[in-house]
């Protein structure tokens, strides 16, 4: 007997949903995964298309991408590399059109004993009541945005000099 665990990409009931939502697998994604219910927002669908990627159900990511969404489904041959072991999803923004969204996360997965991580910001239409996904709108880390506001060049000098900006630290930059 070995010891190292099947290699099951499967998720199981009555264990915790590879999408790290923090629900059982059965009360999360299965229910979108097998049909039974549509996801509700495009955060969910993320999810969803999480858990079939380490399930390795590329059947359902082929009918959830928009571009494949109404063309049969062909296998393709090969397994991944990919083995993906943790989704965080940092935003999930609905735009003023409440039928297109977007989600921002990181997945994380292992590729020949490396751990990577894909981080995107991904774009979500609903059509006909049902969420796809659409593109990637961002590959990467969010932009960095500074908490402090930018100095001008009229303004005050920040280092506390009475000069305006342009006549004093501005000239060292």
């Amino acid at each position: 007997m070995s010891s190292e665990p099947a290699k099951d990409p499967k998720p199981s009931r009555g264990l915790p949903c590879p999408c790290g939502s923090g629900q059982l697998f059965e009360a999360c994604c299965e229910p979108i995964l097998t049909g039974r219910q549509p996801a509700a927002t495009a955060e969910k669908l993320m999810r969803a298309r999480f858990t079939a990627h380490v399930a390795h159900d590329f059947k359902f990511l082929h009918a959830t991408y928009r571009p494949t969404s109404g063309t049969p489904y062909v296998a393709e041959t090969g397994e991944p590399t990919m083995a993906w072991t943790k989704l965080v999803v940092h935003a999930h923004e609905v735009t003023d059109n409440p039928d297109k969204a977007f989600v921002d996360f990181s997945a994380y997965g292992t590729e020949e004993g490396v751990e990577k991580v894909l981080q995107e910001k991904a774009e979500f239409h609903r059509i006909n009541g049902t969420w796809l996904y659409t593109r990637e709108a961002r590959l990467g880390p969010a932009p960095y945005k500074s908490a402090t506001p930018k100095v001008g060049r009229n303004d005050p000098c920040p280092c506390g000099s009475g000069k305006k900006y342009k006549q004093c630290c501005l000239l060292k930059a």
